[in-house]
């Protein structure tokens, strides 16, 4: 027993010779570790490993946009007052001097005249909410074309969905607090969207805008939703984003030593850490300069808003022309039933415009229903082996494309010298007409895309060398791929399509066969039969071909 006690108080001596050589950081770490067990959160994340490919830059982009935002968005929050009090200006802009407007509109010409480094703030933070729904939208892209979101990363896709919508809302909510004439506009377009809704309608805009259009309380309710709400849950789903990103770990795109087991890449710390750190100060100087040279949104060229006013060649950022794209366009048609007008022609696209969000959120979903498929997919799908796919989402933003168009209907009408009559009259039928012909084209160019893949897996990579056989035949002689292009080109799989199979079993008993089976059998050949996709090679296929004379 005193040997024990011996050893063991000349452990508990060099434990404390140990403790009190360490370094003030060893010892806080060590205190954290005791209470939060960072080390093993630690060690098991950072060295995680990730791919490495340009296309992965898309999310960072988003998540740097987000942080310079907020950043900005502090900064402005110290001189803005969203008061709708009006005042007489008297300030450094002097064609505005003795001009009757809110308090908002005032701040936003102080902070962007008299203090220091307002204004380019100002350009950054709306620079910032540009570039984010942008690469928002981009990065869903990638992850639409590639199928990265399916099992397990639904849910991760209805996360990045919906920071999409709360961006385009927070977007309306913040270029809508200067109050300038522009900003008023695009509130009253939202007002008469919401009018249109039936029977709650007038309550509804009632409720928002305090009493009658534009009312006084507008301004003061939508700061703390753009400051505060907004932004809270939005920094919470990203949290969420992310941390499905490390637990699921990162998608990758095909290739040698890729599965769906194993992830090919850097470290995280410190290599990838590193990277990242140097994009978020490239993306933060890139739009330092744009907010520099690049002005966007001069509230003081518009003046302050008036309800009897409109600006000249008035547009939204581009994210929301999507939607003034569909109201202007409609036809202006209203119904009169019992006393009580329905205006089908604002209500119809105002209907619209999150349907069509909306139907890019549940696609996985729906996809998944289709195929039956119930495994883990960690490898990207390149978009030429998913042609419906694909050609589903080019069709989605072709429609996109059109109805921005409709959107700036006006300002495209007067740059060009076109009729804006012609041009509301190419939007109308390319709404229906775009979409479908962009669906097919694409199709076809992926099939032309997996056939050629087929073909250069089968005969090799041309070589530009001619060589004249002894009989006098010319050929060109092919080169066969090396192995890792091989696997590349031969890894996706190509399951069959679900199909109901036999309707009448062994026993000559007629089955039933429920409407959503039909349904989900005409999709999946659709989608996934015979016509949708070229059968890769097969192994024997390839040994034939690229034995003996088969191969030049």
């Amino acid at each position: 027993m005193d040997g024990a006690r011996s050893v063991n108080g000349a452990a508990g001596t060099g434990g404390s010779a140990r403790r009190s050589s360490a370094g003030k950081g060893e010892k806080l770490a060590d205190w954290a570790d005791g209470r939060l067990g960072l080390y093993g959160l630690a060690k098991a994340n950072m060295r995680k490993v990730f791919p490495d490919h340009w296309s992965f830059m898309l999310g960072e982009i988003c998540l740097y946009s987000f942080i310079i935002l907020i950043l900005t968005g502090i900064y402005l929050t110290l001189f803005f007052e969203p008061s709708g009090v009006e005042v007489v200006y008297h300030g450094s802009y002097e064609p505005l001097n003795g001009v009757v407007m809110t308090r908002a509109y005032e701040s936003s010409l102080d902070i962007s005249f008299d203090v220091r480094g307002g204004l380019l703030i100002r350009q950054i933070h709306h620079w910032a909410a540009v570039v984010f729904i942008a690469g928002m939208l981009i990065h869903m892209m990638r992850v639409f074309f590639t199928g990265a979101y399916r099992k397990p990363r639904e849910v991760n896709w209805i996360f990045g969905w919906t920071l999409l919508m709360l961006g385009i809302i927070t977007g309306l909510t913040g270029y809508s607090l200067p109050d300038d004439l522009l900003s008023g506009t695009g509130v009253r377009f939202a007002d008469g969207a919401i009018l249109s809704i039936p029977i709650v309608g007038t309550y509804l805009s009632m409720f928002l805008f305090g009493g009658e259009f534009p009312g006084h309380d507008i301004i003061s309710r939508f700061f703390p939703i753009h400051v505060l709400l907004l932004p809270g849950i939005m920094l919470g789903l990203v949290v969420a984003h992310l941390i499905l990103v490390f637990y699921h770990k990162h998608t990758q795109y095909p290739g040698p030593g890729r599965d769906q087991k194993s992830v090919v890449g850097m470290p995280f710390l410190p290599v990838y850490m590193a990277k990242a750190g140097g994009f978020f100060f490239l993306v933060f100087g890139v739009l330092t300069i744009m907010g520099g040279i690049a002005s966007i949104n001069p509230v003081w060229a518009f003046g302050p808003y008036r309800p009897d006013l409109v600006t000249t060649g008035a547009q939204p950022d581009w994210y929301l022309g999507f939607s003034e794209g569909l109201i202007r366009v409609m036809p202006g048609w209203e119904i009169n039933i019992w006393g009580h007008t329905l205006i089908p022609g604002v209500l119809i696209p105002f209907s619209l415009f999150p349907l069509i969000l909306l139907a890019l959120g549940i696609y996985p979903f729906v996809e998944a229903w289709i195929t039956g498929d119930k495994r883990e997919h960690h490898i990207l799908d390149r978009p030429r082996n998913a042609p419906v796919r694909t050609a589903l989402g080019v069709a989605w933003l072709s429609l996109y494309g059109v109805l921005l168009i409709g959107g700036g209907n006006d300002v495209v009408a007067t740059h060009l010298h076109l009729s804006i009559n012609a041009i509301t009259w190419f939007v109308r039928i390319g709404f229906f007409v775009v979409p479908v012909l962009a669906f097919l084209i694409t199709k076809r160019f992926c099939m032309g895309l997996q056939r050629r893949d087929r073909d250069k897996v089968l005969h090799g990579r041309e070589t530009g060398v001619i060589r004249r056989l002894p009989h006098g035949e010319f050929v060109e002689v092919h080169e066969q791929l090396p192995q890792d292009q091989l696997h590349t080109l031969t890894q996706h799989e190509q399951d069959p399509a679900y199909e109901i199979g036999p309707l009448v079993d062994a026993n000559g008993v007629r089955r039933q066969v429920t409407l959503s089976q039909r349904v989900r059998a005409q999709l999946a050949r659709a989608m996934f039969g015979p016509e949708s996709r070229i059968p890769k090679p097969t192994p024997e296929e390839y040994k034939e071909l690229t034995s003996g004379d088969h191969h030049h």
